[in-house]
């Protein structure tokens, strides 16, 4: 079935119709051309000015040379994604579907336009009752990643976005589970979440899957919360073959929190290896969340990393220039709630990225 995504002749379109931008600015992956900067929307009040403030940053966006989009179901209590269709209604005369990329995730629950009283109630009302879930599949009171559930949300999803399919699904940080579940009962759910997304895939409702973490990617093997990106791709080859659908990940990366450029934590090919060379080997696309830590490094950055990385005009967009430009990641994700925001830091766009020599002087030298 071929329902309405991404697509290699839409995003060429899309990436062809800015010629001002730089050569750096747009990149494959997985026969797609997209953006080196996108827009996420997790953060923001639950209300109609952030609604609408969303919405007009996220038009701005695309009108501005980035085709990445970013969400959540949970995110504003599923708000972030009734913005993105409202925004995708407002671009729908200009910008195909097959242009631009839209990701979501699913595992946290997500409650409607506002916080509940009573989560238990909640999920027994909209889950256990109806059969998507049952109570023992609800890990620390909120997370779910029984296959049932995981449908259910990109059908809610799709809904909110008004769209027919979307182009990545990422199930939320599934480490949640490892707080309360042993290792391989977490394997075997990741198991039967990948079958029904391999399934989802085969019906044209989502383009591909991936995960997207918190602290899974970052911290050491030892740790409890640990992922194995090469146990991942194993899992999906088991189930589906090497034509199989588990082809992104996202992390948190930033001048802060360098783990994945850094830290050889992960195993490919019998190598101890960095996040990002082990999804190099393995055929795994990097998406960089938290670019700018939630604002946190939007000022104070070092003198000698501002000169290394082009001196900016901004902070924030000197701590973009640093995520764009690290190898390896294909989108550096900023919340961008603003369309002040998104003209500044959009900028970039026709900046070309730091050249690897000089990208890798800022672990070489002191500063």
């Amino acid at each position: 079935m071929s329902l309405s995504k991404a697509t290699k002749v839409g995003t060429a379109k899309f990436s062809e119709r800015f010629g001002n931008v730089s050569k750096g600015h747009f990149r494959e992956a997985n026969g797609l051309r997209l953006s080196s900067i996108g827009v996420g929307t997790y953060l923001g009040n639950w209300d109609e000015e952030t609604d609408a403030a969303y919405a007009a940053a996220i038009e701005s966006f695309v009108r501005a040379g980035g085709n990445v989009i970013d969400t959540a179901a949970n995110y504003r209590f599923q708000r972030s994604e009734r913005s993105i269709g409202t925004a995708l209604n407002e671009l729908a005369n200009a910008f195909a579907r097959e242009e631009l990329f839209i990701s979501t995730k699913g595992g946290y629950l997500p409650f409607d336009g506002e916080p509940v009283p009573d989560v238990e109630a909640y999920f027994e009302r909209e889950f256990v009752s109806k059969g998507i879930a049952g109570k023992d599949d609800l890990v620390g009171g909120s997370h779910c990643m029984a296959p049932d559930y995981l449908e259910s949300q990109i059908e809610q999803s799709l809904r909110n976005m008004g769209i027919e399919a979307v182009d990545l699904f990422y199930i939320h940080n599934p480490e949640s589970q490892l707080a309360a579940v042993d290792r391989y009962t977490f394997e075997a759910r990741i198991g039967k979440a990948f079958e029904r997304l391999e399934d989802l895939r085969s019906k044209g409702k989502i383009g591909a899957y991936g995960v997207a973490t918190w602290n899974g990617f970052r911290v050491s093997p030892d740790e409890r919360g640990y992922h194995s990106l090469e146990g991942f791709v194993r899992t999906a080859n088991q189930i589906a073959g090497e034509d199989h659908g588990f082809r992104y990940v996202q992390l948190p990366y930033n001048l802060a929190m360098p783990e994945a450029y850094l830290v050889p934590n992960q195993s490919a090919n019998g190598r101890a290896v960095t996040l990002l060379q082990a999804a190099s080997d393995l055929g795994v696309t990097v998406m960089a969340s938290a670019s700018i830590l939630q604002g946190q490094l939007a000022q104070n950055v070092p003198i000698y990393v501002r000169g290394v990385l082009g001196n900016q005009t901004t902070d924030a967009m000197t701590s973009i220039q640093f995520v764009r430009s690290t190898p390896g990641i294909t989108t550096a994700l900023v919340g961008m709630s603003s369309v002040a925001h998104v003209e500044e830091n959009m900028r970039l766009a026709s900046v070309e990225p730091t050249d690897e020599n000089s990208f890798a002087e800022l672990f070489t030298k002191d500063a």
